[in-house]
């Protein structure tokens, strides 16, 4: 039946697994580009539906949305992934309510616990903080409160204990 009757050579697993990766690549691309259309959606729709509040934060952890108090119709909304990963929760008063919020992963380090502060927050998803700086910004004030510390003009006291050494 088979023309040939030695089994495959090297160069017919070489076409092969070049065709596999190919589709896989294929595949990834279509699901990629899908997912970053649904993103964009959701984004915009984050952007609308935004307004600003100011919250009391009790408490911050992450945990699984299942062990969150969150009303059911919220809980039935979130994917399967984001059931069983851990997410970012905040316990929060918001006017006499206490109610859990699903915070976003760069606002939820800058919170501060037991303080009042100003959010923007869409539906139950905290979107970002007012006055919350950036990685650069804090980066910068890091700097420049080591150089308030050791005097802009003073040498490091490392850089003068290795001078001593080498002056005797």
């Amino acid at each position: 039946m088979f023309p040939f009757t030695g089994g495959f050579g090297i160069f017919d697993v070489m076409i092969l697994i070049v065709l596999i990766l190919g589709i896989v690549v294929a595949v990834l691309y279509f699901l990629n580009k899908w997912a970053g259309k649904r993103m964009s959606d959701q984004q915009e729709m984050v952007e609308r539906h935004k307004q600003t509040a100011t919250i009391y934060v009790i408490d911050k952890k992450k945990d699984k949305v299942t062990n969150a108090n969150l009303p059911k119709a919220m809980a039935s909304q979130i994917p399967r992934m984001g059931r069983i990963m851990k997410m970012p929760l905040v316990k929060a008063k918001i006017g006499p309510q206490i109610v859990t919020l699903i915070c976003d992963n760069a606002v939820f380090p800058a919170l501060p616990v037991k303080k009042t502060v100003t959010v923007e927050i869409a539906g139950a998803y905290i979107v970002s903080m007012k006055g919350m700086k950036t990685k650069q910004q804090l980066a910068e004030q890091r700097k420049s409160r080591r150089k308030s510390e050791t005097g802009a003009d003073e040498a490091p006291k490392w850089h003068s204990k290795i001078t001593n050494i080498f002056k005797r």
